[in-house]
């Protein structure tokens, strides 16, 4: 068991959000099938699994995309990922009201299985909330039915994401230095449990 909670660990450590990619790394169709298939192999509030997925690997349809999708709004003097940074696909997670009105938690434990999948096979992404969602929907000439919830960003990583200790004065916000690594404040174990 200890060599099965190291093995996760590891990926839960490895799978940081990553927002630059090497846009010319194709994946491919199958590959985003397979990652949608952890999505749907995961719990669901209910068992209701009211979640519909829209998948994208096309230079065309990714453009499209990545014009509806706000980057790191921490780092402010950074537009997102530039051209040949981009990713080279998407993954667009949609709450089905047909089947309820409330997707509860759903599209988050989606997300991450995508994510961690992403990453055991050597790629890596980002979760994004920040969405035009009504130009989103036009694009992708959307039914009213479909809730937009989040686009997953997936690529081959272009850049390296460290987790450290947030300081003394407490800032949980990201930022980059000199070199361009990505660097991701996490609280303490001991300051998020508490004792009562």
């Amino acid at each position: 068991m200890n060599e099965m909670k190291k093995i996760i660990r590891d990926l839960i450590i490895k799978n940081r959000s990553v927002r630059r990619f090497y846009e010319a790394y194709h994946i491919s169709m199958e590959t985003l099938e397979e990652l949608v298939d952890l999505a749907r192999l995961s719990p669901s509030a209910g068992n209701l699994q009211p979640l519909k997925y829209i998948l994208s690997n096309s230079p065309e349809r990714n453009e499209q995309i990545f014009s509806c999708l706000s980057w790191a709004a921490y780092l402010k003097d950074w537009p997102g990922p530039e051209k040949d940074e981009r990713p080279s696909a998407y993954i667009v997670i949609l709450g089905d009201r047909g089947i309820t009105q409330t997707f509860h938690c759903d599209h988050g434990i989606a997300a991450q299985s995508i994510l961690l999948g992403a990453r055991a096979a050597g790629l890596a992404g980002c979760i994004i909330g920040s969405i035009n969602r009504p130009r989103l929907r036009e694009i992708l000439s959307l039914p009213e039915q479909y809730e937009i919830l989040l686009v997953i960003a997936i690529g081959m990583p272009r850049e390296e994401v460290v987790i450290e200790e947030v300081g003394p004065e407490g800032d949980i916000k990201y930022w980059r230095d000199e070199k361009g690594v990505h660097h991701v404040p996490k609280r303490r174990l001991s300051d998020i449990i508490l004792e009562i």
